[in-house]
């Protein structure tokens, strides 16, 4: 194994990003394939990766999302333990027991707000319900001993939904539901400014309010989220203080863009091209199921001894080439992400285009 190449518990958990909705899309050929996909997420298990989160835009719209996960849930005897997906929910609950047969074990749900006329107004589309019958579709089947993670992510942001802080919570009441708010954080495209964002500190301040007795729980040290219960309720609380109170050190995790760069920060302009240096052996061209299954032929010639010295060249040395790469771009990573001065300034990629 190289040097450096996400050793665990070094790096634990790597997102991929599935592709884009509602904004100008790239050329099909600049995304990866899902045979690529698969490859990558073998590539990165192999190195002990233990944990893969499909993200997006909207990873449900993808028309081969369960013989996605199906491939990657074969990984499980290689050491994979999770496959999680961060949804917007509205169509989640027509898949999801496919889903899961695939191998589903965490579900990371975006919701800003808990008002059906805020929400529209929020996401200029219908679909309210949906996302609640997705919530409540989880939680049925969990009680059926599915065991799916479901945490409800929330952007807040002053003068839009503060006001949704204290109903969040208590949607925790009764509910097996962890709610993460998440401190409002400059993107490419989202017209950041500080004035809108709401603190960790201020945020507990504000449930603390109506629930004093608000405490925290302990966490791990990889953990990107604080965790707080209130007494008595069955969900949970949490909080990701990017902004105020970063992770950045205890932080293990990886991401790749739909157009195969690797990021290792979120608020990172830092990326590595993996998609190029896969294609290099197939003409640059994208490696659809034909050209996998020869790779996966010459592999396994390789590891029987079959091939000549001459032969063996190529993609055993491009997996090689692949983990140095990726060694060498985790070694750069940096202590800690600029501050929100720099950051707001700082030329990145949309959230949409990064996956989260």
């Amino acid at each position: 194994m190289p040097e450096g190449v996400c050793q665990p518990p070094s790096f634990r958990s790597c997102q991929t990003n599935l592709g884009t909705e509602g904004i100008p899309l790239s050329p099909p050929t600049h995304n990866l394939t899902t045979p690529e996909i698969f490859y990558l997420s073998s590539l990165f298990v192999s190195q002990g990766v233990t944990k893969i989160r499909l993200t997006g835009g909207e990873p449900t719209v993808r028309r081969d999302i369960i013989p996605l996960m199906q491939s990657i849930g074969s990984l499980r005897p290689q050491g994979l333990r999770e496959i999680a997906l961060t949804t917007n929910g509205i169509s989640l609950h027509r898949k999801l027991d496919s889903m899961v047969e695939a191998g589903l074990t965490g579900v990371n749900l975006s919701l800003d707000t808990l008002d059906p006329f805020q929400f529209q107004i929020m996401t200029r589309r219908k679909g309210f319900d949906a996302v609640m019958k997705s919530i409540d579709r989880i939680l049925e089947m969990n009680k059926l001993g599915a065991n799916i993670k479901l945490k409800v992510n929330c952007v807040v942001m002053r003068g839009l939904n503060e006001r949704d802080i204290v109903p969040f919570v208590e949607l925790g009441r009764e509910k097996d539901i962890e709610v993460r708010f998440i401190e409002y954080m400059p993107f490419g495209g989202n017209k950041w400014s500080e004035g809108k964002m709401i603190s960790y500190q201020e945020m507990l301040d504000i449930i603390r309010v109506k629930y004093p007795g608000l405490r925290r729980l302990p966490g791990h040290k990889n953990d990107t989220s604080k965790t707080f219960e209130v007494p008595g309720f069955v969900g949970k609380v949490g909080f990701i203080s990017s902004m105020t109170n970063d992770f950045c050190g205890t932080c293990n995790r990886l991401r790749i863009t739909s157009d195969g760069n690797l990021k290792v920060c979120l608020h990172g302009n830092a990326e590595v091209s993996l998609r190029d240096l896969l294609r290099k052996d197939n003409g640059d061209q994208p490696i659809d199921q034909d050209a996998f299954e020869r790779i996966k032929q010459i592999e396994m010639e390789r590891r029987d001894g079959r091939l000549t010295d001459e032969t063996i060249l190529g993609w055993g040395q491009r997996e090689q080439e692949l983990l140095e790469v990726i060694g060498a771009a985790v070694k750069r990573k940096a202590e800690k992400h600029a501050d929100m001065g720099d950051l707001k300034n700082m030329e990145n990629r949309p959230m949409i285009l990064i996956g989260g």
